[in-house]
């Protein structure tokens, strides 16, 4: 098929049903990539002798180097098929882990996807997780078999064995999209049993028995599954340009044969065959030993075409074979020393792989018209508001996404899931356009001018009288000063958003509403009815007016300009960068919402500090991160309290992405970064029960801790008591007042409930500090729902007699308001409002009081808990209890204390006061206002608690929960990735000794049926991980490859504070140990980075103390 001429593709954008929008998904190195090659050949954009070799879509260097994909990018490309002609937009993405969040973004803009997996190694995890994101996205998808000539050349399977490997896969991949659907429905099931049973209960009718597997077998899964009888799979080796779907089969032998193509489609995947006597098709080949319609029709023919032409290289046999296909094939290519050359030759004309693929993904996957309901209406709900919820003109907006009309009045929706940098010689306006004759020849007349020019300057500079020569030499200057700055304008980074269209028109120099992924549609009922983005309107969060600057046509490596672009098509939008940061909705309607946010599966872990070598730089590298934080929608940047410029990656490729970008791209400099800086927590735990060695503490051992807890006692500073049980008790340096805290360790169900539920905390939060600033907030039915939820699990998990009330007498959570740990207020007589106020506003309960003060002992715990003693690391999954808080405020002390600010007298403990919710974010003037209302409502007196003393208090209070956090068991907490490795038997123990070195812990090791390999799977700690896989690749010559995903926080058992005793411990343990404290190392290492003191022993001058006679 010829080269598509940019009108064609212009008038196809138009005809909506006949549009496709798709993203190959895959593990990685499974053949995306090459795969797309096959198809953008099939365009003629590139040739089809290089397919698979040139990677078209890998458009940066480095991919090209390290051969994996790093980005999504996309093209158009123009299929015929049944007389009707279709636009694809295909879309290329990453397989590699780190990459997963390109693959988020491609899929979002998609309907449908062809996943790729590879005959040989078959699923992997990677296609578990891009098969979960398609799911969630509610996109269709098809299925490609890639590498089939593996089992052929590599694994040398016979035909038979061929088919058995091949059903395997399908079932494999299978089994993954049942367990997917299985889980939705019933989940579905459960909720609606669920308000079944509460209308049974407000009826009072009898007990009901449920049947979980009933909604399983009620819901119709027939167009799930793959199954080549229904056309969704196809099988290929994109690198031989070949592939196939039963379809084409079927037709070719139904002529043949004379058997109805349809009978034919039914039978040739299956346990069937040929009873040639009879010349019927029968069923049971396998129990009566006979060869299956598949291996018989199909994978013979394909098994003796590589047998003729790559193992035996058979010509007389290869040409009968030619010439009864009726193919043409080159003499270059029979001749050819290479007998690939000559099977792609005859295979590309026979089964070509772009005809199975595009003909398959125009029939089954939906056109943008298509779009279904539910994907519309989860794509509108944003974060836990259903879409019932939403303002009406919102709900009126789904109509808009199902017509998907490219009419004048249908409003304009663009959603863009990302922006991507593009070089400023990239554009379709900067490039290079063939010349005209007539500008030819006036180019050539301006040059004759100028050289002419340039001969009278030179005689007039050999006469005397230099006046002359001014002139000429001004023009040079101000010549190169333009081609400066040209070439400066030349190298400037230009985005792109790389967008969809779901409704209207888009066009260009069109003003459009650009809306922030937490725009509340809510707001737009504030706005005039029928306003538009041209029109002056009053500012609204995260909304923005703009114009559409430039829209593109994606076609891989270039950009082609476009007018306008209708509905349902995937494009590029120039000159958004001021507007969007990484991901946005444009639409020319107010009342539309933000699309939910993308599900990214990769957490961003690991941090690495930069620095430019030359210090006078650092505006260019602020520039720079700012543009790669903008260019890469995994990457964050952070700025730290100690002022380091913080870059924050998903792995370590993607880190080593991120810098060259920096270097070369963004900010153009020479820079420096630091080792990763691995996270960890800091937690306690309870008493254990064996020591370091794994003997058993008996009592003495016990008897002699506490006698150390009362040494101990002489070592704090004055003040500061702690009891045998852990209780530490602590006064104000004024002596005012006491707090008496403990620390206690959360049980380990409870810190992950807390960290899963971090945007309730929030939302809970946020309720607390508007109730206390006597406002209201409004919080819909689904999240209180969710809240409820939320504290009748904790309660559930929170068992015991030390626990009883505990969830009601919730204080805080912290660190930043909505951390792991707990806050518990255990003092007498003491009852505050709850944190679960939201909860409670429809019961009118009696009006809590605040006692004064009450913010600095939050405050002092949000810092305690933000910092550890440790290492000065976040604290994790510790409760701190404040059992005492005895204040004593004279008058005089209350009046001095409020002098300063603004010499308010003070009653002492008066209770009533409202305060604001976090001290370090109160300014001022917010301060003095609050503290006159509360004046006002404590008839003109109260306790200022802004001033010094609540310094005091703050800092007390931090304190003690340091002091009760050190008075326990402390330990370390490391993050860990799950690592998936996929290695042959003969290299698993290379495998198993390089895990081991690091610190690794394998969970399980299964074989993958039918083939030699097994998968490991192992957790390994973030801070080992560092060049953990280039290492695994040495040590087995390649044949293995991990996969790191970030999964949890671990505590490390070993206690950096132990001290060997015992000889047996010194001889573990002691300092010349075969195995170090891995704990103490880890602490250490992290107080030598913040510039913290470290206990260790430095040598100097080395050489002084060798004894000589030893060396002898």
């Amino acid at each position: 098929m010829g080269h598509t001429s940019l009108e064609k593709i212009i008038a196809l954008q138009k005809k909506t049903p006949h549009i496709r929008n798709l993203c190959i998904l895959a593990h990685v190195d499974h053949g995306k990539t090459t795969l797309a090659d096959c198809l953008v050949a099939s365009n003629g954009i590139i040739s089809s002798r290089l397919a698979g070799k040139l990677r078209y879509l890998d458009s940066r260097e480095d991919e090209q180097i390290r051969g994996i994909t790093m980005k999504s990018s996309a093209i158009s490309l123009h299929y015929t098929t049944g007389g009707n002609e279709y636009l694809i937009n295909l879309i290329d993405s990453p397989g590699h882990v780190d990459f997963s969040s390109e693959v988020s973004t491609a899929v979002r803009l998609c309907d449908g996807a062809i996943v790729v997996v590879d005959a040989v190694e078959g699923v992997c995890p990677q296609t578990q997780v891009v098969l979960r994101q398609a799911w969630l996205e509610n996109i269709r998808p098809v299925l490609v078999i890639n590498k089939i000539d593996r089992l052929i050349v590599e694994l040398k399977l016979t035909s038979q064995e061929a088919y058995t490997h091949l059903q395997k896969i399908l079932e494999q991949v299978n089994a993954v999209t049942g367990s997917l659907f299985t889980s939705k429905v019933l989940e579905e099931r459960a909720e609606k049993d669920a308000e079944a049973q509460s209308s049974c209960t407000e009826n009072g009718s009898g007990d009901q028995v449920y049947d979980w597997s009933a909604g399983l077998e009620e819901t119709d899964d027939s167009d799930l599954y793959f199954s080549p009888d229904r056309g969704n799979v196809v099988f290929a080796s994109a690198i031989d340009g070949w592939g196939f779907s039963i379809h084409q089969f079927a037709e070719m032998y139904s002529q043949k044969m004379g058997i109805r193509s349809s009978v034919l489609l039914k039978t040739l995947w299956g346990d069937f065959y040929l009873n040639a006597k009879a010349k019927k098709i029968m069923k049971g080949a396998q129990s009566k030993g006979k060869k299956p319609l598949f291996v018989q029709l199909v994978l013979d023919n394909i098994w003796s075409m590589y047998d003729a032409v790559v193992t035996r290289r058979d010509k007389e046999k290869v040409e009968k074979m030619v010439t009864s296909l009726g193919l043409k094939v080159m003499s270059r290519d029979l001749r050819h020393s290479d007998p690939k050359v000559l099977l792609s030759a005859i295979c590309s004309q026979w089964l070509p792989v772009s005809q199975a693929v595009l003909s398959m993904v125009c029939e089954k996957l939906p056109s943008p018209a298509e779009i279904s309901a539910e994907r519309v209406e989860k794509l509108m709900s944003v974060g836990a508001r259903r879409f019932d919820s939403l303002p009406e003109q919102t709900q009126e907006l789904k109509k808009a996404f199902l017509d998907c009309s490219a009419d004048e009045t249908a409003p304009v929706i663009v959603f863009v899931s990302k922006m991507f940098a593009v070089d400023s010689k990239a554009l379709p306006q900067n490039k290079q356009r063939p010349l005209t004759q007539e500008e030819i020849a006036q180019r050539r007349e301006q040059a004759r001018q100028r050289h002419a020019e340039r001969q009278a300057a030179n005689q007039s500079a050999e006469s005397p009288g230099a006046g002359c020569i001014a002139t000429p030499i001004n023009r040079c200057i101000t010549e190169a000063l333009s081609v400066k700055t040209a070439v400066e304008e030349d190298n400037k980074e230009h985005f792109v958003a790389f967008a969809r269209v779901y409704s209207g028109v888009l066009r260009k120099g069109q003003k459009v509403f650009v809306l922030g992924p937490k725009y509340d549609p809510s707001l737009a009922l504030r706005l005039p009815e029928g306003c538009s983005a041209a029109d002056v309107l009053p500012s609204v969060p995260h909304m923005a007016c703009c114009t559409v600057d430039s829209l593109y046509l994606l076609m891989g490596r270039e950009l082609e300009e476009l007018d306008e672009v209708p509905t349902g098509n995937v494009l590029g939008i120039g000159g958004m960068e001021e507007f969007i940061l990484k991901s946005a909705t444009i639409s020319t309607s107010p009342s539309c919402p933000p699309f939910t946010p993308l599900n990214f599966e990769a957490t961003p872990i690991v941090r690495v500090a930069v620095e430019p070598k030359h210090p006078s730089e650092m505006p260019k590298l602020v520039r720079g991160m700012r543009l790669l934080n903008q260019a890469d929608p995994c990457a964050e940047v952070l700025i730290q309290e100690t002022g380091e410029h913080v870059l924050v990656t998903a792995g370590e490729v993607h880190l080593q992405r991120c810098l060259d970008d920096l270097r070369e791209r963004f900010a153009k400099i020479e820079i420096s970064a630091s080792k990763p800086i691995i996270p960890f927590r800091e937690t306690v735990i309870r008493p254990p029960k064996v020591d370091m060695v794994n003997e058993d503490m008996g009592k003495q051992q016990k008897v002699a801790v506490i006698h150390q807890v009362k040494e101990e006692q002489t070592k704090y500073p004055e003040g500061v008591q702690v009891d045998s049980t852990g209780l530490v008790t602590l006064t104000t340096p004024n002596k005012m007042a006491t707090v008496g805290v403990r620390a206690i360790p959360l049980p380990e169900e409870v810190t992950r409930l807390l960290e899963d539920n971090v945007e309730l905390i929030r939302t809970m939060e946020q309720f607390s500090l508007f109730a206390w600033e006597d406002k209201t907030l409004d919080i819909n039915q689904k999240i209180l729902e969710n809240i409820q939820e939320f504290k009748v699990k904790l309660e559930s998990n929170l068992q015991g007699r030390k626990w009883r009330g505990a969830v009601e007498r919730i204080w805080a959570f912290g660190p930043r308001r909505c951390g792991p740990n707990i806050l518990l207020n255990s003092v007498e007589g003491y009852r505050r409002p709850s944190v679960w106020q939201c909860l409670e506003r429809e019961k009118e309960t009696e009006k809590a009081e605040i006692r004064d003060f009450d913010n600095s002992i939050a405050s002092g715990f949000q810092l305690a808990t933000l910092s550890g003693p440790m290492c000065e690391e976040p604290l994790m999954g510790v409760c701190f209890s404040v059992e005492t808080w005895d204040m004593k405020l004279s008058a005089p002390l209350a009046q001095q204390d409020s002098i300063d600010e603004d010499s308010q007298t003070a009653e002492p403990n008066i209770d009533n006061q409202n305060e604001s919710s976090d001290t370090h974010e109160t300014n001022a003037s917010s301060a003095s206002s609050n503290r006159s209302r509360s004046g006002a409502e404590a008839a003109g007196s109260s306790v200022d608690c802004y001033g010094p003393f609540s310094g005091q208090l703050i800092a007390a209070m931090k304190e003690a929960c340091r002091y009760a956090f050190q008075a326990k068991p402390q330990r370390l907490m490391a993050a860990m990735y799950t690592c998936e490795i996929m290695a042959t038997a003969e290299v698993l123990g290379r495998v198993y000794a390089v895990l081991s070195k690091r610190e690794g812990r394998v969970l399980q090791e299964e074989m993958k049926e039918g083939t030699d390999m097994f998968i490991i799977k192992a957790v390994l700690p973030v801070a080992e991980s560092f060049g953990f896989a280039d290492e695994i690749r040495k040590r087995t010559s390649g044949l293995a490859s991990p996969q790191l995903v970030f999964s949890h926080w671990e505590v490390i058992s070993s206690d950096p504070f132990w001290v060997p005793t015992t000889e047996e411990e010194y001889l573990h343990f002691g300092e010349k140990a075969d195995s170090s404290n891995q704990a103490l190392k880890y602490m250490n290492a992290v107080r030598r980075r913040k510039g913290l003191y470290v206990e260790e022993k430095i040598v100097e001058h080395a050489e002084k103390q060798r004894t000589l006679s030893k060396n002898k």
